[in-house]
């Protein structure tokens, strides 16, 4: 059970990132301009392309889509995303699988529908969490964090607290 949460808890971060990258305009460096036969794709660390998160996730992430099309239905993608310290995503869920590697700093995940941290775990760098769909999950980040998700399209956050939902805002 305790390794189900915290695959749970990783999970959840990826899910962030992901949602994150689908609604920021997706740029993929490929050595093919095909958009249908799938291309050798090689993305120097100097090369990504960092914008604004898309508006499902709170104010201050960053996103960099390195392959695919978050959002488009059935294309694997691949995105990186920047938190800043502190930053904290209110618990939700995705309907897309979703894989998640910790690349810098440390994240916190926790899996259920109330943002608990102390329910959670922190995953430091270079640590990996897979989340199934629909599994409701919360994240925060530990130092400045950057995540690499991979799941398949579309990729979609929906809040389990509409109140928590960045969209809402006014």
């Amino acid at each position: 059970m305790p390794r189900l949460r915290f695959l749970l808890l990783v999970f959840s971060l990826t899910t962030v990132a992901s949602l994150a990258f689908a609604g920021a305009s997706a740029q993929s460096h490929r050595t093919s301009k095909s958009t249908h036969a799938p291309a050798h794709v090689m993305v120097a660390a100097e090369d990504v392309k960092w914008g604004p998160a898309p508006p499902a996730l709170p104010a201050g992430a960053e996103v960099a889509v390195l392959d695919g099309d978050p959002s488009k239905a059935g294309s694997p993608f691949t995105i990186r995303i920047k938190f800043p310290d502190g930053y904290k995503v209110a618990p939700h869920w995705h309907p897309t699988d979703e894989r998640v590697t910790v690349l810098e700093g440390s994240l916190g995940v926790g899996v259920g529908a109330k943002f608990d941290p102390a329910a959670g775990q922190v995953l430091s760098a270079g640590s990996y969490t897979a989340m199934p769909k629909g599994v409701r999950h919360f994240a925060w980040a530990v130092g400045a964090t950057v995540l690499q998700v991979s799941a398949t399209g579309p990729f979609a956050v929906t809040y389990v607290n509409k109140a928590d939902d960045p969209r809402n805002a006014k």
